[in-house]
């Protein structure tokens, strides 16, 4: 980047703006107070939207919700002290799923802060940056306000590179007014590469007869889907994909492991491979039933930390680089092998039996994923909660593509799906389809304010079963009462139309939810659809997981 001087001075909040407008940031979104006030000021003459939420959580989830509809940078903007706490939340979801972030807060005015004191000043806490230090890859706080525009460009970058994740930006308020030449931005540093293991890879896969891919959430963040789906032909391997890689593959792609690993068919597969490729991941606890899945005779991993790829399954090789340009490398080494026409073959028989089971465990989510797989466009990006309804999105709904489910399985936030549905709904890429429960929803129900007033492209649909359904399996699987998940809720459907949207509710999942949903999807205004729903979980909910019962 070169350096940059201005022929004149400007403004702390100017230099913000322009910082800004260099990145190509498009949206932000943010919630004003008395501190970043100037924030907004600055930001009105330049090409980025800034679009007011009605609760700093929102701002958070948001901006995570547009970074993983469109892969680019999403900015939150908030004010001083609880402005700032209130976006922890949602700040510790982006960090988990990998979600590129920029929390840009205000701070105390520097000419007040006295250092080891807390004197008292409006909105003070003794260190607003060490709040972010346990959920963000890391924290800047400028030190003059001629540094704004570098400091800016640097955490935006550092959110950006892999592993990407939230950044957090404090600015002393006094700084956004005051007039200073903009320093020399910081010079940036590429990560270097290290050398590939190429021939002992190809050794390891020589060997193997019955390979797999377990690919996650960095291989699509990656963009690496294209490369992984000709490897997995090359070997004929089955590709199996966590909550995060959902979409890496399309759906008809005749090596793609139907999901979820959690039904039986599909996790034989990994308990049959004698070589396991894991490409961006982790191998959390939720995708193997805390690591109930017995270790593969033979691990290799692709990641850009080596650390992160062995800290939970110990690989005999580590390629540690680009997800992308690993796969790439390793796609000229490897011999075609065998075997695809019965391994398709297989995978399509598995699908059939998990349709199966899906239709006799539990009728009412056959109908509600038939539903969606027919009414959905696939330029619809679905948002998922911790929700009933959610759990069986994230485990069993067809993924069209790459960034067209966002689901919280990175920390398991529950009231993600509706505020980040619209930051996936600004973000000017398909309309935003968010499925939650009663529960979840009303946790941030007052920015339905904001889907009107912003008129938002998003369909809510809420559904209603009377309170914490997933909560109130648990109690039931442990023959417990029911305590503190059977809740009292509001008219949803009074409730929405009082926001202006167009608001209406069915009984159940069956036609009359068919027809009104693929009504709503076609409406360019924002609506919410109630429906009175109680379904059984799926498999891959933690009380189900079949390991866990044959252990």
């Amino acid at each position: 980047m070169p350096v940059v001087s201005h022929a004149k001075p400007k403004s702390g909040a100017d230099q913000l703006a322009d910082a800004l407008g260099e990145l190509g940031v498009e949206v932000a979104f943010g919630l004003p107070g008395v501190h970043n006030l100037p924030i907004w000021e600055a930001l009105a003459s330049t090409g980025v939207r800034l679009l007011g939420v009605r609760h700093e959580q929102t701002a958070g989830y948001a901006a995570d919700g547009y970074a993983r509809a469109t892969g680019k940078l999403g900015v939150a903007i908030v004010t001083t002290g609880p402005g700032a706490a209130n976006t922890l939340a949602a700040v510790g979801e982006a960090q988990a799923s990998g979600s590129p972030v920029l929390v840009i807060a205000t701070d105390i005015p520097s000419t007040l802060r006295r250092p080891g004191v807390v004197r008292g000043v409006l909105h003070e806490s003794s260190d607003q940056a060490a709040l972010f230090a346990p959920l963000t890859k890391r924290q800047f706080t400028v030190a003059a306000p001629e540094e704004i525009a570098g400091t800016t460009l640097e955490a935006a970058r550092l959110a950006q590179q892999a592993q990407s994740g939230p950044v957090y930006l404090g600015i002393p308020t006094d700084f956004l007014t005051a007039t200073t030449k903009r320093a020399p931005d910081p010079v940036h540093h590429t990560p270097v590469s290290e050398p590939l293991d190429l021939g002992r890879a190809r050794e390891l896969f020589e060997r193997a007869e019955r390979p797999l891919i377990w690919a996650g959430g960095g291989a699509l963040r990656a963009g690496a889907g294209a490369v992984i789906g000709e490897l997995a032909e090359k070997l004929a391997a089955p590709v199996l994909t966590t909550f995060g890689a959902r979409g890496l593959l399309p759906p008809e792609h005749p090596c793609l492991a139907p999901n979820s690993v959690h039904s039986p068919e599909v996790g034989a597969l990994w308990d049959e491979a004698d070589l396991v490729l894991g490409i961006g991941t982790d191998f959390d606890g939720l995708m193997t039933q805390n690591w109930l899945m017995p270790p593969p005779p033979t691990l290799i991993t692709v990641n850009v930390d080596a650390e992160d790829a062995a800290k939970n399954y110990q690989p005999e090789l580590s390629l540690i680089g680009d997800a992308r340009e690993v796969v790439t490398a390793l796609l000229g080494e490897l011999p075609q092998k065998d075997g695809q026409e019965r391994l398709t073959a297989r995978l399509r028989r598995i699908s059939a039996a998990i349709r199966r089971r899906i239709r006799e465990d539990e009728p009412q989510a056959a109908d509600f994923l038939g539903t969606l797989e027919e009414v959905l466009p696939e330029d619809t990006i679905l948002i998922a909660d911790m929700c009933v309804a959610g759990y069986w999105i994230g485990g069993f709904h067809r993924i069209p593509g790459p960034r067209k489910l966002a689901y919280p399985m990175g920390w398991g936030t529950l009231g993600f799906a509706f505020p980040a549905s619209l930051g996936s709904a600004a973000a000017g890429t398909g309309r935003a389809v968010c499925i939650t429960g009663d529960g979840g929803f009303l946790y941030g129900v007052g920015d339905l304010a904001t889907a009107a007033q912003e008129n938002l492209p998003v369909t809510v649909v809420v559904v209603e079963d009377g309170g914490y359904g997933m909560l109130r399996f648990d109690q039931e699987q442990a023959g417990l009462p029911a305590r503190g998940v059977d809740l009292d809720g509001p008219d949803f459907v009074a409730l929405g139309k009082s926001f202006g949207l167009r608001s209406e509710r069915v009984q159940g999942f069956g036609r009359a939810f068919r027809r009104k949903l693929g009504a709503f999807i076609q409406s360019d205004e924002a609506n919410l659809l109630v429906v009175e729903a109680a379904m059984r979980p799926p498999l891959n909910t933690s009380p189900r997981w079949y390991r866990k019962e044959r252990g």
